[in-house]
């Protein structure tokens, strides 16, 4: 069916890991020219490369059951990891140096999985939703605003849609996955200043 085949090109494209390793970069391009991209390079390859890479050999090994780790039970190695690979970066780029808003945004991606980790051992909680709706929030913080935020929350909802479209999710697991992206990245954000 051609819903079903839609959602699932969502699914992949706008998956967690895809935008964790997209939107530093992106995001410290558009800040800071070529040398924010650089740093936003370093973020991307250990926030989303190493997890991306725990996940891909979990699946390749049989012990996931694909990039997505539909089975809730089997999320807390890979979750873990992808903690401590945040955790590293963010001290790295504090070390470094790093620009603000990076530091802030590699900040917020730590918020929201000390927030959604214990909640997703318990209870499905989608990081589809989270990630994508924390990633507009800090991209509105370097394109204008209201016209970012307006598609940017389209997008969002149709990340939504393709995840309860799929099964994979409720319609209160997406809804709260995406409040807890855009309060955690967008109260991060604040506590760093970042206008």
């Amino acid at each position: 069916m051609m819903a079903d085949l839609v959602a699932k090109r969502v699914t992949d494209a706008l998956a967690p890991q895809v935008l964790v390793i997209v939107m530093p970069p992106l995001v410290g391009l558009l800040a800071q020219g070529w040398s924010g991209a650089a740093w936003g390079l370093v973020a991307s390859a250990f926030c989303g490369g190493v997890p991306a890479a725990v996940i891909a050999l979990g699946v390749r090994s049989g012990r996931l059951d694909s990039h997505h780790i539909v089975d809730r039970a089997r999320r807390t190695g890979p979750l873990l990891a992808a903690s401590a690979a945040v955790l590293a970066a963010l001290a790295l780029l504090v070390v470094l140096g790093a620009p603000t808003l990076l530091v802030a945004t590699v900040t917020a991606m730590l918020a929201a999985l000390a927030v959604t980790v214990p909640i997703t051992l318990r209870w499905k909680i989608s990081f589809h939703a989270a990630v994508s709706a924390g990633t507009v929030v800090v991209i509105a913080h370097v394109l204008p605003p209201w016209p970012t935020a307006v598609i940017g929350g389209a997008v969002v909802a149709l990340v939504c849609w393709a995840r309860v479209r799929l099964t994979h999710h409720t319609w209160p697991q997406v809804a709260a996955g995406a409040a807890v992206g855009v309060l955690t990245t967008w109260t991060t954000l604040a506590a760093f200043g970042v206008e």
